[in-house]
């Protein structure tokens, strides 16, 4: 399973960011997927998780009402929506995969670098 996060840069706060995930080597219909993010100095923390047929997400309390998870099982793609974004949004976002069942996510993208200046 590859996963190639893209969408990151620098931006305003306040601003939109939409973040992408193209997963390859699988079939992605069957993955509970998720973005995950790592600040300087800071631990990774999840921020949003799909399920594999999208019915049910959660979001970190941090990112309610601001950013939204989607997927798009015929392109293969999970999304992540960034609005009102603030400079403590700042990290390296990742994009996750779980196989069925299991209880840990299995496969990481590369990261995709957000900046929100203040």
């Amino acid at each position: 399973v590859q996963l190639q996060a893209s969408g990151g840069g620098l931006v305003q706060a306040g601003g939109s960011l939409r973040l992408s995930c193209a997963a390859s080597g699988t079939i992605f219909s069957i993955h509970p997927m998720a973005w995950y993010r790592q600040a300087p100095g800071k631990q990774r923390e999840l921020v949003a998780s799909i399920t594999s047929t999208g019915n049910s997400i959660n979001y970190a309390d941090s990112v309610k009402g601001r950013f939204t998870i989607s997927r798009d099982n015929a392109k293969n793609t999970v999304y992540l929506q960034m609005n009102s974004l603030k400079p403590e949004d700042t990290a390296v976002y990742y994009c996750a995969a779980k196989r069925p069942f299991s209880s840990d996510y299995d496969y990481w993208g590369q990261g995709t670098e957000v900046t929100v200046s203040s």
